[in-house]
């Protein structure tokens, strides 16, 4: 049965991001980000070709799906709500509404989910990656839950120890 993990980068190093990975049974990581970078010496190894990289070295496939990453003009809204709330992107817990409702629309109803589920591996769980180590702060709880509630998949969350 396939299985689903999230998971983010901020509070995680590199050894503890793979080990969490291993001990989950993740065998696929699909990346969700639009810019596969992540800002900062602490977070230097989620910089995609290092990620992919460690990712092979642990025997954990990759995937970039950038057509589920926020646009630049949806991370500018939620980028603007943070602001007004006084939070910043690595302290953020929930999306705004707003985002919630255009990232919905514009990105997820689209996207073809069905046939991304049917290219999924059944013997390992595949983990959706972004940097937000909550997963209600980020897109990929939406994509998750779609998941959970339309394609009847098991969803995990692996948060930093």
């Amino acid at each position: 049965m396939r299985r689903i993990a999230t998971i983010g980068v901020y509070g995680f190093t590199v050894g503890a991001f793979l080990e969490e990975l291993a001990g989950g049974g993740v065998g696929l990581l699909l990346d969700l980000r639009q810019r596969r970078g992540v800002r900062g010496s602490d977070y230097s190894w989620a910089n995609s070709a290092r990620l992919q990289r460690a990712l092979a070295a642990a025997d954990i496939g990759y995937r970039h799906v950038k057509e589920l990453a926020p646009t630049t003009e949806l991370r500018q809204l939620q980028y603007r709500e943070d602001d007004r709330q006084g939070v910043g992107k690595r302290n953020r817990i929930v999306l705004a509404p707003q985002y919630v409702e255009r990232y919905t629309r514009e990105i997820l109803d689209p996207f073809d989910l069905g046939a991304l589920v049917a290219e999924l591996p059944s013997s390992s769980v595949t983990a959706l990656f972004c940097v937000e180590s909550d997963p209600e702060a980020c897109h990929r709880s939406l994509v998750a839950e779609r998941l959970r509630t339309e394609h009847g998949l098991p969803v995990t969350t692996i948060r930093p120890g």
